[in-house]
């Protein structure tokens, strides 16, 4: 793998991180909801116009243009198990940006994620 193609999987794998916590944020911002007839409408406006979810929407259709170039480059069998990279970006911003709780089982988890993919990249 070039380091131009692996440029592409860690962009398009950073870029859908970033519109997860994105959207995350956004949701926290909206608060609490539920789809239902009598609130369909006025949530989904609210969830529709939330600056941190439109953000992350414009990092997804990002990260799909970049992942699409990254396919054009690389076997789907190394690049799709790159994604789990995300899982690692994602649990340690949640951890310093939301506070959600990192314990030892899931940095055990995150751990052997970081080994597969390794593992995967070494092939």
């Amino acid at each position: 793998m070039t380091s131009v193609s692996f440029g592409l999987i860690l962009a398009g794998v950073l870029l859908n991180a970033a519109a997860q916590l994105l959207l995350k944020a956004g949701t926290n911002a909206v608060g609490h909801f539920a789809f239902d007839a009598a609130n369909i409408v006025p949530v989904g406006l609210r969830l529709a116009f939330e600056p941190h979810i439109v953000t992350g929407v414009f990092c997804y259709l990002a990260s799909l243009v970049v992942w699409l170039m990254a396919l054009s480059r690389v076997e789907v069998s190394i690049a799709y198990p790159m994604l789990s990279i995300g899982y690692v970006v994602n649990a340690i911003a949640a951890w310093y940006l939301f506070g959600e709780a990192v314990g030892p089982m899931r940095l055990a988890g995150i751990g052997i994620i970081v080994l597969g993919v390794f593992l995967v990249a070494r092939s």
